[in-house]
């Protein structure tokens, strides 16, 4: 019974979805506005690996080093007035990039709002600190 009701109200989303939208269907989700899902009968997996080696790879970040934690515990979170100013909108750029990846990736969205603080006047320990989210991921 739970399932033919399931059905049916499936088959009324998708009907309500494309008098809407341009959208085709085509058996079961495998991406979803860049989110990579997997399906079993009793667990739904989500990941956006690719979009995180892109990311690795849009913003250079070399080296095969990882980061075990995704921010340092031994250094302070400041406005940091010593380092020098950086670019903004690359920063900005870096932000929004891992923002996408919270979707999936809920470990890091306390990490990455600490240092969205910074987007107006960024200084080198931030990107510093940015890189360190991203070797994480």
């Amino acid at each position: 019974m739970f399932g033919v009701i399931c059905d049916l109200l499936s088959h009324e989303f998708a009907k309500e979805i494309k008098s809407e939208f341009e959208v085709s269907m085509f058996g079961k989700l495998n991406l979803f506005l860049g989110i990579q899902i997997k399906q079993s009968e009793n667990i739904i997996f989500i990941s956006q690996s690719k979009h995180a080696r892109y990311m690795v790879k849009k913003f250079d970040i070399k080296g095969k080093s990882h980061a075990c934690r995704p921010m340092s515990t031994s250094v302070k979170i400041h406005s940091d007035s010593i380092s020098k100013c950086l670019n903004s909108t690359l920063y900005r750029s870096m932000i929004w990039s891992i923002l996408y990846i919270i979707a999936s990736r809920l470990d890091i969205a306390f990490n990455v709002g600490v240092y969205a603080r910074f987007q107006s006047t960024p200084k080198e320990s931030h990107l510093i600190a940015i890189k360190r989210i991203l070797k994480y991921l």
